[in-house]
């Protein structure tokens, strides 16, 4: 986390929940307690002798911190809106019921020496696979960190599917994904072997020449 992210987060924090400075500690420290913890893995005891404070302290502003970032969830992750037969946008109309869009992304870490092989990626850097859901605002929908950077997004998404807090698609609905991900009922891939990126697109004889590729 840069410290520009770092200062959004105590910024929410302070004004949409009024989390504020304690007598003896400031906003900015009872989120270092809590992102220490949570992004390093280290012990209460470790946290309070790095940071010099009690651990009576630091559990007290650990719990007071993830307290308020879930009361955040509505501002984060907001509940999506079915394409319905009154969207009139050109490039959703046409997919009714569907929901959003996801897709995979690799995330910087830092892990122990032990683990870093499973995370390593093709570029040589060790990142951890991140399966993100956005609506048609680009707002985040659903989100799953964690995986090994080697894991397929099939794979990925099987997990999203079965484990016990589950991502639950309505019936008639289904999220848009590319074609790393499987045809199935509530994920809708593209069609197989028919060009559907971006850069592959263009005027005259690069633009879609029959359903297919226009439907990508």
């Amino acid at each position: 986390m840069d410290m520009g992210t770092y200062a959004r987060l105590c910024y929410l924090l302070h004004n949409v929940w009024r989390l504020s400075d304690s007598k003896y500690v400031k906003l900015k420290e009872m989120v270092c307690f809590f992102l220490t913890i949570l992004a390093h893995h280290k012990k209460n005891r470790i946290v309070k002798f790095d940071l010099v404070w009690s651990g009576h302290t630091v559990s007290i502003y650990f719990n007071a911190v993830i307290i308020s970032l879930l009361k955040l969830h509505p501002i984060f992750l907001v509940t999506p809106k079915s394409v319905d037969d009154e969207c009139n946008v050109a490039r959703w109309k046409s997919f009714k019921g569907c929901l959003g869009a996801l897709d995979g992304t690799y995330i910087d870490v830092q892990l122990p020496l032990l683990d870093k092989p499973r995370y390593r990626n093709r570029k040589g850097g060790i990142s951890v696979n991140v399966l993100g859901i956005v609506e048609r605002n680009i707002n985040f929908v659903y989100m799953l960190p964690g995986w090994e950077w080697s894991a397929a997004d099939g794979r990925v998404l099987h997990d999203v599917v079965n484990r016990p807090n589950r991502l639950k698609v309505p019936n008639g609905q289904y999220n848009l994904c590319d074609n790393g991900y499987m045809n199935c009922p509530r994920f809708l891939a593209p069609y197989q072997s028919v060009r559907y990126h971006l850069d592959e697109w263009s005027k005259g004889c690069r633009a879609p020449q029959n359903a297919k590729e226009l439907y990508n």
